[in-house]
């Protein structure tokens, strides 16, 4: 499912990351890679902040439906 389907406060863990070859690697670089552990913070009109690696990282929706857990 993609990560904008995913309750606050539950962890998964990254499956795929989709998207163009540019989006995906930006979204590498925030530290979304396959293996990696994500839980939701908080969710404010479909924008999420997002724990990842020890850091927090906000994104927008369209970038959480690309990134599969």
């Amino acid at each position: 499912m993609p990560l904008s389907m995913m309750k606050t406060g539950e962890p998964g863990i990254i499956k795929k990351v989709g998207g163009k070859e540019e989006t995906r690697r930006f979204l590498e670089n925030l530290g979304f890679v396959e293996g990696s552990e994500v839980t939701v913070v908080s969710e404010i009109g479909g924008n999420m902040i997002v724990n990842i690696k020890d850091s927090r990282v906000a994104i927008g929706k369209d970038m959480a439906n690309k990134i599969l857990v």
